[in-house]
């Protein structure tokens, strides 16, 4: 089952190269044996979201850690339950959702040639304050992939967040969208108005932040990557984890039993920051 949904996962990043969302799930945590809840979030301009409260499995000593994931732009929250069980599995709460217009969350109308919506990153923010009203006295942070990564890093900038995990970061827009004119010159690459700052993001996330990127990455690269790592200012803790693997490989990350302990221990060690907070 794990190898049919990494194949699913690979499928949907290389089809897409944009916004592809889907509303039937293909299981749920219960499908992996997960104790878990659905949730309904309610952003600020009232969507109502779907989402899986994912609880550590009973035999994992408790992280007080939860960790919101906010997933690529293609699927729902599904393609994240594999990703969720190594984590639930090494003791970390897991909160998944769908954004607006995927899965079972509210319609949304979708120009599927966009690279983004701002609304995603408002979408975000609601799940991180939903995991925090959730989980008095833990530390609650963000993981996004891929797309997850840039509405992500905007909600990290903006949003009480107690650390960071971007897979597959999109660290430079433009050269997001290079690569997609180059690889389907057929489909424009539409940007929203946003874009223009996403720039000055970067530099106002201040909580640990853990980069883990593919070694073979066209897309989102690893040197785009570094340039954001390096610039971080003095007190500002960033890490580079790299994976092999191109830019539907990385997706993995958490379930390739070549990468997962590898993200499972630089995960702890960021955690282990003072900059992470005890207790949020």
């Amino acid at each position: 089952m794990r190898l049919v949904l990494l194949a699913l996962l690979v499928l949907q990043s290389v089809a897409a190269f944009a916004i592809k969302p889907v509303a039937t799930y293909w299981a749920r945590p219960d499908t992996l044996g997960l104790k878990y809840q659905s949730l309904t979030l309610t952003t600020p301009d009232r969507m109502h979201l779907a989402a899986w409260l994912i609880e550590p499995t009973a035999a994992a000593p408790s992280q007080h850690t939860t960790i919101v994931v906010a997933g690529g732009d293609a699927g729902n929250m599904s393609g994240n339950i594999f990703t969720a069980a190594t984590l639930a599995g090494a003791g970390y709460r897991v909160l998944l959702f769908d954004y607006r217009g995927f899965g079972h969350s509210d319609a949304f109308a979708i120009n599927q040639d966009y690279l983004y919506y701002p609304e995603f990153a408002t979408d975000t923010r609601a799940a991180l304050a939903e995991a925090r009203r959730r989980s008095p006295g833990q530390r609650v942070g963000l993981m996004g992939f891929s797309m997850g990564s840039l509405v992500g890093s905007e909600a990290a900038a903006t949003t009480r967040c107690d650390f960071f995990v971007t897979v597959a970061y999109v660290a430079s827009i433009q050269h997001v969208v290079t690569y997609y004119q180059r690889v389907r010159p057929e489909r424009p690459t539409i940007l929203p108005a946003d874009a223009a700052t996403y720039g000055r993001v970067a530099p106002k996330v201040n909580c640990p932040w853990l980069f883990i990127g593919g070694t073979e990455d066209q897309a989102t690269t690893l040197a785009d990557t570094l340039v954001v790592a390096q610039a971080a200012k003095r007190r500002q803790r960033r890490v580079v984890l790299p994976i092999p693997g191109n830019h539907p490989q990385s997706m993995g990350a958490f379930v390739e039993d070549e990468t997962a302990p590898r993200c499972l221990a630089a995960l702890r060690q960021l955690l282990a920051s003072p900059a992470a907070g005890s207790k949020g």
